[in-house]
């Protein structure tokens, strides 16, 4: 997994084999940001990186200027590995281990995007209860979204706050935003 943008553009950062995880492609994150740079002041964003991982989302948000990145994840060695990261790259990255449900019931946090990517064999409902929370506890900002990464057989566009989505290859990107009153 690599870097693509901001100031450790082109870095490479080599996850543990052990880790429990399938980071987002290089091809699917650079689609991601391209939509994310024009809906937003990147630098400007709060961030809650859901089911981190390797922190990979989290990293991308950190080099392109995010100073308030939370990162979320269930497993101790993926969390590890995140701090590790973080404190080498000198990113302002809280890395929390919690089940994500959990965390989502509690949360301290307002964010303007809330990116999750849970194992893509998740049930649909699993799935829909991270937006149904979301937005039950209004984790949001004003203007925020909810990006959840999930596999083609999967549709969460049901839910009330879906919006879009959009393909990359075998990764879907569905973008949940808080209703117009």
């Amino acid at each position: 997994m690599r870097i693509i943008s901001g100031t450790n553009k082109g870095k490479r950062i080599i996850a543990p084999k052990k880790l429990p995880v399938r980071p987002t492609t290089d091809m699917a994150k650079e689609g991601l940001f391209n939509i994310l740079n024009n809906q937003y002041y990147i630098s400007d964003l709060t961030i809650l990186d859901l089911f981190s991982g390797t922190g990979n989302i989290a990293y991308e948000f950190s080099s392109r200027g995010v100073e308030k990145v939370t990162a979320v994840d269930g497993n101790f060695d993926c969390i590890k590995f995140i701090k590790k990261t973080a404190s080498e790259l000198n990113f302002p990255i809280t890395a929390i281990k919690s089940d994500v449900y959990k965390y989502l019931e509690r949360a301290p946090i307002t964010a303007d995007i809330i990116f999750a990517d849970p194992p893509y064999g998740f049930s649909t409902e699993d799935f829909l209860k991270i937006a149904t929370l979301v937005f039950e506890k209004e984790l949001l900002t004003e203007n925020g979204t909810l990006i959840i990464e999930h596999g083609k057989h999967t549709d969460l566009s049901a839910h009330s706050n879906f919006v879009e989505k959009r393909n990359y290859g075998s990764s879907v990107f569905s973008f949940f935003a808080k209703e117009e009153v």
